[in-house]
């Protein structure tokens, strides 16, 4: 009886621990697994915060224009305005305890200057608003990402491909259709002079040169100066940029004179002051939730996948823009607006392949880990 109740409690005992390690390798197993579904969360995320944002904030934008705002200081000053609500961002996601910040002179002089440039960006795309149709310049900002596959190459040290190239060329193409319709554009037009129309066209290539060149100083700035991989930093990115630019604009607004011609503005605004209110708030809010898209997409992937998802909006707003503001689309136009979506699929197309690598590659690890697990057990 002894024996056999001692061999029934070593039976029971070596079926415990291998329901205990079978548990562990369980755990082991569903862990990469619940951070990757997280992960891909998130970025699912960012890109409808980018998309819906994006698109929003250029037809808002638009339309403080086309209903007769025309304080360029103030179309600037609501694209970084709405800042504030970032605020309980900052309180509910605190940064990592584990996370090394930088110097605060650093972050300090980091922040000021890429603030500096936000503002300058937002100006020119101000300009570019208002002396282009929606629809051209809407296309017209797909050229950033030519630019930012220049900025992440030297920057980022970003690898290319033949698809990579294929939609970078292809969406470089689409811009300088536009650029060549230009001209039809001016004369179909509107109220725009020729002169007038030609600078929004600059300004808005400059504006995406100026993006493309954020956006990869972003990366770098995620990958190698915050030592913090916590929200709280694509927060904070976001945040005291956006303040500087702020009280850039705001004091441009005040130096140039045209704060004396808001009151006037706002009584003559066709849609009455409600609207010429709602108008300029809804503007600064969505402009926020594009920036955060952005940032996010940057922290998360990288700053030339994020131009790639704020291309997609592209055949949004030219659609949109047909609806709301009368716009035409023209022949050009629509061989452009092909272009920038087969630019855009084959990156994604690019993107997926380089996941099902990592995937493979990654699986082939955790086989070879577990091979080498057995064989010690069995030592």
């Amino acid at each position: 009886m002894d024996n056999s109740t001692q061999e029934l409690a070593q039976q029971t005992k070596g079926t415990k621990e291998d329901d205990t390690r079978s548990n562990k390798k369980d755990n082991i197993h569903l862990m990469p697994k619940l951070k990757h579904y997280n992960k891909w969360l998130r970025i699912i995320t960012y890109i409808l915060f980018l998309l819906v944002g994006q698109t929003t904030g250029i037809l808002l934008g638009r339309l403080y224009f086309d209903k007769g705002g025309n304080s360029k200081w103030m179309a600037t000053f609501v694209q970084t305005a709405g800042f504030p609500i970032l605020i309980p961002l900052t309180l509910l996601f605190p940064s990592s305890p584990t996370g090394l910040r930088p110097p605060v002179y650093k972050l300090t002089l980091l922040y000021f200057i890429y603030g500096l440039f936000v503002a300058a960006d937002n100006l020119m795309y101000s300009y570019g608003l208002q002396y282009l149709p929606v629809s051209t310049y809407s296309l017209l900002c797909a050229s950033q990402l030519a630019f930012n596959a220049v900025t992440s190459f030297f920057i980022n040290a970003q690898k290319f491909t033949a698809l990579v190239l294929n939609s970078i060329v292809i969406l470089t193409i689409s811009a300088c259709l536009i650029a060549t319709n230009a001209g039809n554009d001016a004369s179909a037009g509107s109220n725009v002079a020729p002169g007038k129309f030609t600078l929004g066209f600059l300004c808005a290539v400059g504006a995406s040169a100026t993006l493309a060149l954020l956006v990869s100083v972003a990366q770098y700035s995620f990958e190698k100066v915050f030592k913090d991989n916590s929200f709280n930093t694509v927060v904070c990115m976001q945040l005291y940029p956006y303040a500087v630019a702020t009280c850039v604009c705001v004091i441009r607004l005040f130096g140039s004179g045209e704060w004396r011609t808001l009151k006037e503005e706002m009584r003559d605004y066709k849609k009455g002051r409600v609207p010429y209110v709602m108008v300029l708030v809804s503007t600064a809010i969505s402009w926020q939730l594009s920036a955060l898209g952005l940032f996010g997409l940057i922290f998360e992937v990288s700053s030339l996948f994020s131009n790639v998802i704020a291309t997609l909006s592209l055949p949004l707003v030219p659609i949109l823009a047909v609806v709301f503001f009368h716009d035409k689309m023209n022949g050009v136009k629509v061989i452009a607006l092909i272009l920038a979506m087969w630019g855009f699929l084959s990156y994604i197309y690019q993107h997926y392949l380089d996941n099902v690598e990592a995937t493979a590659k990654k699986a082939k690890k955790e086989n070879g880990n577990e091979i080498i697990g057995s064989s010690t057990e069995m030592c």
